[in-house]
């Protein structure tokens, strides 16, 4: 008999992250990798290691993060925002409260950042960056990546945003002042307010269906009136309407 859901309790019980509500599938096969790669032949001995070693539970709460993340990711949506969503946010107010959802390493909130310094001074937006993992919002703190993630920055933006450290680009004092980080589990903490606009772009995958249906609805409550929800090309909304948003352009929802 599998130990996997004892397992899923008791992880719940010790860092509040509730692991039902992924897709168990990937989940268990992702954890069962780390577990063996640790030493551990079942997930009750894994789960006795690991409540006395923070290393061991960083670990894992690594591994249940998805931290894959670049500047600019899907350059075009990105066009979009710029030329289409911030215009029409602007049109209704000076100031925008902005939350950038599950933002891994933080390029994406940096990339809101640049995109917004170029329509608005930044002192006029609020940018908050949230996500599980501690040591991904500790290297978003930092603002230092490797040319990798920049693959989709154009050069002038380049110039503009970063200044060369060796093979690393570190992102400028400006652009980094702008951008406030927190630790926030999606499935359990209460969600931010007044945002303006949300992004929550390629974590939504991982989750059942059950617990996407609450983020969507918990992200609208979050929204202003007519704030616009933004996310990954693979999280569609196929009846937006039943969540409170309608169709403002492709992987944008507006607050009905």
């Amino acid at each position: 008999m599998s130990d996997y859901p004892s397992f899923i309790r008791n992880i719940h019980k010790n860092t509040g992250v509730d692991l039902s509500l992924y897709k168990e599938a990937q989940m268990k096969r992702r954890l069962t990798s780390l577990r063996d790669k640790k030493g551990y032949k079942d997930f009750h001995s894994y789960y006795k290691a690991l409540e006395g070693d923070t290393q061991l539970k960083d670990e894992l709460l690594d591994r249940m993060t998805i931290n894959v993340s670049e500047f600019y990711r899907n350059h075009k949506r990105f066009e979009v925002l710029e030329n289409k969503v911030i215009p029409e946010l602007l049109r209704r107010k000076k100031r925008l409260k902005i939350w950038s959802a599950a933002c891994s390493t933080g390029e994406e909130p940096y990339t809101l950042a640049m995109i917004l310094d170029q329509h608005m001074s930044l002192s006029d937006v609020d940018i908050i960056g949230t996500d599980l993992d501690q040591k991904a919002l500790e290297k978003a703190e930092t603002g230092v990546y490797h040319e990798r993630s920049l693959k989709e920055v154009t050069t002038f933006m380049k110039h503009k945003n970063f200044v060369k450290e060796g093979p690393h680009f570190k992102v400028k004092e400006n652009i980094r002042r702008s951008v406030t980080f927190k630790r926030h589990n999606l499935l359990a903490d209460p969600y931010e307010q007044n945002c303006d606009l949300i992004v929550c772009r390629n974590v939504m995958i991982y989750f059942t269906d059950e617990a996407k249906q609450r983020m969507y609805r918990a992200f609208n409550e979050s929204l202003t009136d007519r704030g616009i929800f933004f996310v990954g090309s693979t999280e569609q909304m196929f009846s937006p309407g039943q969540f409170g948003f309608k169709m403002f352009d492709t992987f944008f929802y507006q607050k009905a």
